[in-house]
């Protein structure tokens, strides 16, 4: 049964903050409000979703200002594109599309047809907890909060406390659009990320790093929650014999900056073919250098987040020049940069890096792009299979013999072809890591699918009955019909295996 949106509640919705419940109340109130509702109907739905568009669409300044804020420098365009517009496509299409995903499937037509009906329903699991990460505070929250809406759950939201001015203009004004009941911004006034990981919500849905994470699975499995982890990881690229070198190193050198490099998805580390690495690494610093005149006041390069990261990213660095790597750095004339203050660090170009060295293990999440020659495709497929499975994989050539090499040798969450993060570009393809970049996935049907519990329903109209056939007393007739089906299946196995030359 599914239960009208209540437009008149709406219209009188008292604006109460998160703040002024505990954790564990939230929780209560939105599981009472979702037992005492049922299970939602489309149009409450689609009406959550367009609440979720206009809290982003209605405060998209003010959300702007506080995502610069706590960056320390972020250009408004990044934060609009990614934060903000960048949520509307996922958004529009889950309400375009839910009316159908939501309804009852039926598979099995012929054994209908002989009394025995099956039908798959699409249920919502309850109250779901989304943990959001700094990089991307408002999309990577915002884009699986839809996704829960559309399957019908109630939202909890835990942004991360290291963007706290832009979760504070959410908090600020997200009362004005949702009732607690349904969704619920908190804040650091409810305690850290782990008391959060540990409420027994109906699924916790996390996006962050690999080592929170796996802290984020280890508590909610102790309440068996299911878990979908998105994480991280050193995504590689490799550059075919037979790419065009000048546009790769382009796009590749902007792909690296996006976000100041505090991307789950930027590039990390890329293979050449040896005879073309010099040309590469020019064309990267050549890149650098016409499109950042001014690096240090400039507010179109964004700033690293915090100091805790900006003396990481400079350690790796560091490290890595100190065991005999060479670094390449775009400075600008009468900059003097790393600069702590403002927290940027130039953009680095890093070659002759080796094992033992902490960036060859370590996610760098910031403007550093290690370079490695290649003679034959397969040393750069033995050095990514040797290590964990990243988030991405970009590919710069055609999609040809080598490419498929590639693909079929290598395991990696998505491969992007001669661009940036275009598997994120449309709603129709699965967003997600595996191993260790994460598990499960989101965007379009799939997030739906994430939030939603495939039940089964089988109803009998048949004559003969399954617990008496199933039951003793066990009657010859029973033998024969057993004997009967064991023939049969050897049959079919014996038949296969022939096809197969199995002897």
């Amino acid at each position: 049964m599914t239960n009208p949106a209540d437009v008149a509640k709406k219209q009188v919705r008292e604006e109460k903050s998160a703040d002024t419940l505990t954790l564990q109340a939230l929780l209560e109130l939105q599981r009472a409000a979702f037992l005492r509702d049922g299970i939602p109907d489309a149009q409450t739905r689609i009406d959550r979703i367009v609440r979720l568009q206009a809290l982003l669409l209605d405060n998209a300044e003010e959300l702007a200002e506080a995502l610069a804020a706590d960056f320390g420098s972020r250009p408004r365009e990044l934060s609009i594109a990614a934060d903000i517009a960048g949520c509307m496509v996922d958004l529009a299409h889950q309400k375009k599309h839910v009316t159908k995903w939501m309804e009852t499937s039926t598979p099995g037509k012929v054994l209908a047809r002989a009394g025995f009906r099956q039908e798959v329903r699409h249920d919502p699991k309850g109250v779901v907890g989304i943990m959001g990460p700094w990089n991307f505070p408002l999309n990577l929250t915002i884009v699986p909060a839809g996704s829960a809406f559309a399957a019908g759950n109630r939202v909890l939201i835990r942004p991360s406390s290291v963007t706290a001015k832009t979760t504070a203009v959410l908090a600020k004004h997200a009362p004005r659009y949702f009732d607690l009941e349904e969704l619920a911004v908190l804040t650091s006034a409810h305690g850290g990320g782990s008391d959060f990981a540990k409420l027994k919500v109906d699924h916790m849905f996390f996006t962050g790093s690999p080592e929170v994470g796996a802290s984020v699975a280890t508590e909610a499995a102790k309440n068996l929650v299911p878990v979908t982890l998105e994480l991280g990881g050193k995504n590689p690229v490799v550059v075919d014999v037979d790419a065009d070198i000048a546009k790769a190193a382009t796009r590749i050198a902007d792909a690296r900056l996006v976000n100041g490099g505090q991307v789950c998805l930027c590039p990390d580390y890329v293979w050449v073919p040896e005879a073309k690495l010099g040309e590469f690494t020019d064309r990267v610093l050549a890149r650098w250098r016409t499109n950042l005149p001014s690096i240090k006041d400039n507010p179109q390069y964004t700033s690293t987040i915090n100091e805790k990261n900006f003396l990481r990213i400079v350690d790796l660095i560091d490290d890595a020049e100190s065991l005999g790597a060479t670094k390449h750095q775009v400075i600008p004339a009468g900059e003097k940069l790393p600069d702590a203050d403002v927290r940027k660090i130039p953009p680095t170009l890093l070659t002759g890096v080796k094992a033992g060295m902490k960036i060859e293990e370590d996610e760098v999440f910031g403007p550093v792009l290690t370079v490695y020659p290649y003679r034959e495709l397969d040393e750069a497929i033995t050095h990514i299979t040797s290590h964990p499975h990243p988030l991405t994989m970009y590919w710069h050539g055609d999609r040809n013999e080598r490419f498929y090499k590639l693909a079929d040798s290598t395991q990696s969450g998505s491969i992007n072809g001669n661009d940036f993060a275009i598997n994120m570009f449309g709603p129709d393809l699965p967003f997600g890591g595996v191993g260790k970049s994460g598990m499960g996935g989101y965007h379009g049907k799939y997030g739906f699918d994430t939030f939603s519990h495939t039940r089964a329903v089988a109803f009998s109209t048949l004559k003969v009955s399954v617990s008496e056939m199933m039951s003793a007393p066990f009657t010859a007739k029973d033998t024969k019909n057993t004997n009967m089906q064991l023939k049969l299946w050897k049959f079919f196995n014996n038949r296969a295996r022939k096809k197969l030359g199995h002897k």
